[in-house]
């Protein structure tokens, strides 16, 4: 694969919003290629960078309780929420070994501490007898699902993410249908992917929740850490088609 023919063909994209290549050193803001050049900031101190890129010589290393943020009020084209709401997220992983087995957020809209779940590409979801898998969150009440304690509408791929290798992993929404890729293919498991989901998306309003990368906000804290290397991350204002996602891997 040609990583830079890739990045010039995900950076020209009519349905781009933003993309992140992380070549930025440590303590520097992270400035997005395309429409939207939105800045994600550092959170718990700097985030280091490693010569072992996607997109270039290097990738950001997130140590466990890092993580990046973009207020909400600073990327109004990341809210996609209401019936019509559709969107993609590829980011571009490798994970590293570790002994918690909590759940890793990867990106999206998804403040659980204040019922605020609108959209959230996951890996570690141990629900609907899940593992290492990836799997696209999507709510329209923002809470938890009713007769459970928390969110249990997701597409979930069937397919294990391998630790120590470079993956791609993505999660679409078309208005009907939650569905998970691994390395531009569909991971197909019968009843969550796809995913059927005719709800939308939820509206947080001017008060929803922020864009994060690596986190998300649940039980009065930040939590759900992803570990490892993160090489890229797009996102689109549409549901990609299978061709399109399997081009750019």
């Amino acid at each position: 694969m040609d990583y830079y023919k890739t990045a010039e063909a995900i950076a020209e994209h009519p349905a781009l919003v933003s993309f992140w290549d992380f070549q930025e050193t440590a303590g520097q803001s992270r400035q997005a290629r395309g429409p939207y050049a939105y800045m994600l900031q550092e959170r718990e101190g700097p985030i280091e960078r490693e010569e072992d890129g996607v997109f270039g010589p290097y990738a950001a290393k997130l140590r466990f309780g890092q993580w990046f943020q973009l207020p909400r009020a600073e990327c109004p084209a990341l809210d996609f929420h209401g019936k019509d709401a559709a969107l993609t997220i590829i980011a571009w992983v490798k994970r590293e070994p570790r002994q918690n087995r909590e759940c890793q957020a990867v990106a999206g809209m998804w403040n659980e501490t204040e019922k605020k779940r609108q959209y959230c590409l996951f890996l570690d979801l141990h629900i609907w007898d899940s593992g290492e898998q990836v799997c696209g969150h999507v709510s329209s009440g923002g809470g938890p699902t009713p007769g459970h304690p928390w969110c249990m509408t997701t597409a979930i791929g069937s397919t294990p993410v391998s630790k120590g290798d470079w993956h791609a992993i993505a999660f679409t929404y078309d208005g009907t249908y939650a569905r998970t890729y691994l390395d531009g293919r569909l991971d197909e498991r019968q009843t969550y992917n796809p995913f059927l989901y005719e709800e939308g998306l939820y509206d947080g309003g001017a008060e929803g929740a922020d864009f994060t990368v690596g986190s998300v906000y649940r039980s009065g804290t930040m939590g759900n850490f992803y570990a490892g290397l993160l090489g890229g991350l797009a996102v689109f204002d549409r549901a990609l088609r299978d061709e399109e996602l399997a081009a750019f891997v």
